[in-house]
């Protein structure tokens, strides 16, 4: 595998499971140092460890992206460990409130929205001076195939999602001559414990989620994982504002 991280400091949000995870592990192993960050200490510290033992750098950082002054600290960590930060992956986030509209409750909707908007405002609010600090970098926003089409029963995640995407293309444009670069990824299903926990995926409901894709199935995290990487590295150095899928076609439809 490349080199292509080498003296790069990249944070990771959400990094204890899943794309995060996954995301964390290909940049390590092209030479990365990975700050992880997330709410699970003792999963995020096992996922740290076993980078560590691979031979990579990683810091694990116990944070409630939803809090601003957490999302301040793991930055503030980043840069006091390795003295830098060149990029960022923003994954944190996760679907919890379901039904048509009139069901939901204010407080879903704000925890939504907190979870899948208002963590990504914050980590790029601390993480962009830090980034240009550095000279410059690339963020990616984890905005899902919901921040580009409509789906029922989830409207506080389509809502916090398109957020997502237009936060995306309004922070690109405001550094896009200061050597920062940032864009979103619509990702599709993807095979996460997160996707199985939240959706109770038996072998049925996986086939009918998979059907949803015009390619017939869903993602391995390794998939998102090289994606990412792409986008964060200088081989995409002519991207930004850009919400690109990876979603075995969805948004096609």
């Amino acid at each position: 595998m490349s080199a292509r991280f080498e003296s790069k400091v990249v944070l990771v949000t959400g990094g204890n499971s899943g794309m995060g995870k996954a995301v964390a592990e290909r940049l390590a192993a092209e030479g990365a140092a990975v700050v992880l960050a997330a709410r699970r200490k003792d999963v995020g510290e096992e996922v740290a460890e076993g980078i560590r033992a691979a031979g990579g750098r990683a810091l694990f950082v116990a944070a409630d992206l939803t809090v601003e002054s957490d999302a301040a600290e793991v930055v503030a960590a980043a840069v006091r460990e390795f003295g830098r930060l060149d990029g960022a992956f923003n994954n944190a986030g996760g679907v919890n409130a379901f039904g048509p509209v009139q069901e939901i409750e204010a407080a879903g909707w704000h925890a939504e929205l907190e979870q899948n908007l208002t963590s990504v405002f914050y980590g790029l609010k601390y993480q962009v001076p830090a980034i240009l600090a550095s000279g410059g970098g690339a963020i990616v926003n984890n905005a899902s195939n919901l921040g580009a089409v409509g789906m029922g029963s989830v409207s506080p995640y389509v809502a916090a999602k398109h957020g997502v995407v237009g936060l995306t293309r309004a922070i690109a444009l405001e550094n896009a001559a200061r050597g920062l670069r940032v864009n979103a990824m619509l990702t599709g299903g993807v095979d996460t414990p997160l996707f199985r926990d939240t959706m109770g995926v038996t072998e049925e409901a996986r086939a009918r989620i998979a059907a949803l894709h015009p390619m017939g199935r869903i993602s391995e995290p390794e998939e998102i994982a090289a994606f990412a990487a792409f986008l964060l590295s200088d081989e995409s150095s002519f991207i930004t504002g850009a919400a690109l899928a990876i979603d075995g076609g969805f948004t096609t439809q």
